[in-house]
Parts: C-alpha cells; structure tokens; sequence
C-alpha cells in the first residue's frame, strides 16, 4: 500500500521527454506483451527510479486514448488517486493537480503535472509543483493488428519522499504499475 501511492501518482499521465521517448522493449518482452501480459521493469537511477513498462489493448489507440486524457476516469485506473482536475490548458497541453490518499508510512502526495499530447500517438509528462521530487516520462501509442489494437509504452523516472528502502520502493513500482495498465486495458477494452 505504501508504496502504491507513488506508482499509481505517476503512472498514469506523469511522463516527459526521458530520451526523447526512445523506450524499447527487449524482444523476450515484446513476445510476453504480445501473449497478453504486462511488462514491467524498474531500476534505480540515481535516487529515482525508472519504470519501463508495456502492454498490448485490443482497442484501437483512440479509444485507449481517450481513457489516458479523461480525468474522470483516473479514479478507475488508479485506485488511490483522490483528486484529478485539470488547472491550465493550452494547445495540445494541459496541467493537472492530482492527489493520492497517503497510508500510514505514505503521506497523501499532490502533484502538479504538465502533459504535451500528440494526439494518439504520444504524451510527454513532467512534474511542475508539488510533493514528487522528480517526474518524467511519457506514454507511446502504438498501432498494431492494423490499427485494432494498441501496444501501450510507458516509461518514467520518478522519485519521491517515501521513508522505505529503495528495493521496496522498486517492488511496489512495479507491481502498480502492472495494475495500472491491466486497469487501463480492461476500461479500454470494454469500450
């Protein structure tokens, strides 16, 4: 639970230009992402953490686009995000406050980020204020079996006030992370 606050904060819109989203996923990976699991890997990076992780959706990227950009359906994605509105909004960007309910060894974490979206295809994210120490990534949409279905990419470095060794910090990375894509694919795909 603790460490769920973090990864569920940033997994869902918390990405930016990392390497100019240049994330690829080994091939043994790409193999269990096309047999229908979800991929996830952590390391530590300095004092943050960086998540690769990826998932194949049978909806077309419009679809599972329009869950991603929809703050109303945060909530459903991420289980303990409280708060998701959107504060600022320009051409093909946005800045959104998201809040995640704290636990006993996790305080509630407020974040601001600012998302650039290339419709469809790409979301670059980075923290601008906040609770969260470092946050960047971004989400890649990928067209596959013709355009019915999409392999989603997500990567992110992220490091935040949590009081717990950095291998806990990491195993719970990765296990919200699997469950925020599973999420996310289980809403797009029921359309």
């Amino acid at each position: 639970m603790m460490l769920r606050t973090i990864a569920l904060v940033l997994a869902l819109w918390g990405l930016v230009p990392l390497a100019a989203t240049a994330a690829v996923i080994p091939a043994a990976a790409a193999a269990q992402v096309a047999d229908g699991e979800v991929w996830v890997r952590v390391v530590q990076v300095g004092k943050a953490a960086r998540i690769t992780a990826a998932i194949d959706i049978d909806a077309p990227p419009q679809r599972v686009w329009a869950v991603m950009t929809d703050c109303a359906q945060a909530r459903r994605i991420i289980a303990n995000l409280t708060v998701c509105r959107t504060v600022e909004r320009g051409a093909g960007w946005d800045v959104r406050e998201q809040v995640t309910k704290g636990n006993l060894f996790v305080p509630t974490l407020r974040n601001l980020v600012r998302s650039d979206y290339q419709p469809y295809r790409l979301i670059r994210f980075r923290s601008v204020g906040g609770d969260i120490q470092v946050m960047e990534g971004f989400w890649r949409l990928e067209p596959i079996r013709g355009g019915k279905g999409t392999r989603v990419i997500y990567e992110n470095k992220v490091a935040a006030p949590i009081a717990a060794p950095a291998s806990v910090v990491r195993a719970g990375l990765k296990a919200d992370c699997a469950k925020v894509l599973s999420n996310l694919r289980r809403i797009s795909e029921a359309g």
